[in-house]
């Protein structure tokens, strides 16, 4: 953690928080909600400041602020709060109003929302992610350019990262842990991938048009305005065009490989159909469209818990050697049940 970083983010976040006149301040002190390699995110009060990782590219970001801000995705994505005031974007020409900078990386402002309980599983919402998912799905993406001054639409922003991030986990597990044994199951089940789903070729024309969120996991849900407002999807840095098989992919991961009971899958599975998604077909066996990424998920999962571990001097606990442990048996399959779904 870069205590300059997170300093200044907590008075960003206390100062966006008292841009009102209002009622003396009474903020608790800021206070670090994350801190790892792709974001340090501070809160104060309602107001939560998030650092994004050095090297982001600021445009692509640019595109994906513009598509949580703008109405087609409201009551969907939770919506960015602007870093600067009409008077200050005047001298910024066509800089995006909710990216800021402090410390050499790009900053972003939020409305603080109420996570998931990771104490409370059987609370977890299954259902409300899914109809969030089905709704994400089926935004439309507009064609061709925008029009000079109107928010860029879902057509402007780049394709889904999900692959990308794939391919970034293996990189790290094969940093850490280079030539060693263990990491040969999942790099057998990473060869055994279509080229799509390692980041290394587009994804087939007919799936990879629908808007994904790219990094679907139950963080990745808040409560705003908090702590009993309905449901949003937050941190848009992996959304884009791609298939939407992606966002179903972990849990159909860990259900595949026993982490998930049955019941809970299914009722994420039927509310995701109910509420129209396209992911998968509308009735019967949805693996053939989830096979692929529930594949990707469970060798990226793998990977981060072998880099993880690693990089804490010990072995990978009980859950990480569950999906380690799948990768085994993903690449043991005949070449011919994995090149069923993989193009």
């Amino acid at each position: 953690m870069t205590t300059a970083v997170v300093r200044a983010l907590g008075a960003l976040a206390h100062e966006t928080a008292h841009a009102r006149p209002g009622p003396r301040c009474v903020c608790p002190e800021p206070a670090v909600l994350a801190d790892r390699a792709d974001g340090t995110v501070v809160r104060c009060g309602p107001v939560v400041a998030k650092a994004h990782a050095a090297g982001t590219d600021t445009a692509a970001l640019s595109a994906r602020l513009a598509l949580a801000a703008g109405p087609a995705l409201a009551g969907v994505l939770l919506a960015p709060l602007p870093v600067r005031s009409p008077e200050d974007r005047a001298g910024h020409g066509d800089a995006s109003p909710y990216l800021a900078e402090s410390h050499g990386r790009p900053v972003t402002l939020w409305p603080y929302g109420e996570p998931v309980d990771p104490g409370n599983p059987d609370e977890a919402p299954w259902e409300a992610t899914a109809v969030l998912l089905a709704r994400l799905h089926r935004t439309g993406i507009r064609t061709g350019r925008s029009t000079p001054g109107e928010p860029s639409g879902p057509a402007a922003v780049p394709a889904m990262r999900g692959p990308a991030k794939a391919a970034l986990a293996v990189a790290r597990m094969r940093a850490a842990r280079p030539g060693e044994r263990t990491t040969a199951p999942v790099l057998a089940a990473w060869r055994g991938l279509p080229p799509w789903a390692r980041d290394e070729a587009p994804a087939p024309g007919h799936r990879a048009h629908l808007l994904c969120h790219g990094d679907l996991h139950l963080g990745q849900l808040v409560r705003h305005p908090a702590p009993q407002g309905p449901w949003l999807l937050i941190d848009v840095d992996d959304a884009g065009p791609g298939d939407p098989a992606w966002d179903l992919a972990r849990p159909a991961a860990w259900y595949a490989a026993g982490l998930l009971p049955p019941e809970v899958w299914f009722r994420f599975l039927d509310a995701y159909r109910a509420a129209g998604g396209p992911a998968v077909r509308a009735e019967g066996d949805p693996w053939p469209e989830l096979d692929v990424a529930a594949r990707a998920l469970t060798v990226q999962t793998a990977a981060l818990a072998l880099a993880k571990s690693a990089a804490e001097h010990r072995a990978p606990d009980e859950v990480e050697q569950v999906m380690i442990d799948a990768c085994a048996r993903i690449a043991a399959l005949p070449p011919e049940l994995t090149a069923e779904h993989s193009s």
